[in-house]
């Protein structure tokens, strides 16, 4: 049995116990300027590619299914390339045979990069118990947020991919009575259990369509109530941005507010314009007694509603080039796929556009068609 073989009859649980010293040799996976993942290098070794069975396995197109495998040499840490269509980078530099990959460097296969560094098992284990509360964050924001709506006027399609360090996004909808329908989607500055968890508790406050002293079909209402609420000197220094819309099927008419938010977007039916829908008002939790307008647009016949958070569009793609929301919403114009819903189409134009399907922020995106 070969040493790659080897390496896949190891229970995850193991792993640290193949390693005498307190320190371990970690590749840290990262997503722009943040830790998505750290793996312990054994004396099993590690091979990296885009599917199993490789052990450390990250989905990019540019990765092959086996790219190149690392192992421990001693007190080095060596990598070679395993004759992949794109190649293995060490600081900048094609590998050509077995390279040391020294601590502080940096690893590169396809759009990823992998750093190495020393780290105490119990930094590990911290790390780990991280990422577990992350999950954790991460599972009960996705139990709040509502089911998709595939029948009646009203149709909702979403989706929700959280970061590697999970974000402040959140979303909701539903009915305020017979007649009005809203929706609204937050992102909290920030990253972690925190931010999520403010969201979590934002967002209960809307679901309960009660906010005190508050008419919910106000927009402006709804936003300032929010914002004294939730001032970032009470809340640890979180702040949030929101949109929130309230759908009146009687006169066809949507009453928006935005706090710090870009726009929101209404296509029409043709597909030839995208409606920017965005009022001029500071972010929630700012500064106290703020007033906060709000607009109203009328909804023509088989529209469709398009809100999302930033990580939608602030990404760079293959090419380099930092997305603005503008580009973003040219993608929104283009036509449907058949069977396909909108935010999928979408998300995955994104990660075909970026080449990777793990992103520096949240991924929040909703879809309300409206008859």
């Amino acid at each position: 049995m070969g040493e790659v073989e080897q390496t896949q009859i190891v229970t995850r649980a193991r792993l640290i116990d193949l390693v005498t010293s307190d320190r371990l040799h970690c590749l840290e996976l990262t997503a722009g300027s943040m830790v998505e993942k750290r793996h312990v290098v054994t004396p099993l070794g590690v091979k990296i590619g885009r599917t199993e069975p490789a052990d450390i396995v990250i989905a990019d197109s540019e990765i092959s299914r086996s790219h190149c495998f690392v192992t421990l040499q001693g007190d080095d840490l060596m990598v070679a390339d395993l004759n992949s269509t794109n190649g293995t980078f060490v600081d900048g530099v094609r590998v050509t045979g077995p390279t040391v990959v020294p601590v502080g460097s940096v690893l590169q296969v396809g759009k990823r990069t992998l750093k190495h560094e020393w780290r105490t098992r119990d930094e590990f284990e911290q790390s780990e118990e991280g990422d577990r509360d992350l999950k954790r964050a991460a599972s009960y924001v996705r139990a709040l947020l509502p089911p998709p709506q595939d029948s009646g006027p009203i149709r909702t399609e979403w989706v929700y991919q959280p970061s590697a360090k999970l974000g402040g996004d959140t979303f909701g909808y539903g009915r305020l009575n017979e007649h009005q329908f809203i929706a609204y989607l937050i992102d909290v500055a920030g990253h972690g259990a925190g931010a999520a968890l403010h969201a979590v508790a934002i967002t209960n406050q809307l679901r309960q369509r009660s906010l005190p002293n508050t008419d919910m079909a106000r927009p402006e209402l709804v936003l300032s109530t929010l914002n004294e609420l939730f001032q970032m000197e009470d809340h640890d220094g979180l702040y949030f941005t929101i949109w929130y819309g309230v759908f009146d099927a009687r006169t066809r008419e949507l009453t928006y507010a935005s706090g710090g938010h870009h726009p929101a977007y209404m296509v029409t039916p043709e597909r030839e314009i995208a409606v920017p829908l965005k009022t001029r008002n500071l972010m929630i939790g700012a500064m106290p007694a703020m007033p906060f307008i709000q607009a109203t647009v009328t909804v023509p016949s088989s529209a469709c509603l398009y809100l999302f958070s930033d990580g939608v569009f602030e990404v760079v793609d293959k090419d380099g080039q930092e997305w603005g929301v503008e580009d973003f919403v040219k993608h929104v114009l283009a036509p449907p796929r058949p069977g396909v819903p909108e935010p999928q189409r979408l998300f995955e134009l994104v990660c075909r556009e970026t080449g990777s399907r793990t992103f520096d922020d949240d991924f929040s995106l909703v879809a309300i068609h409206i008859d």
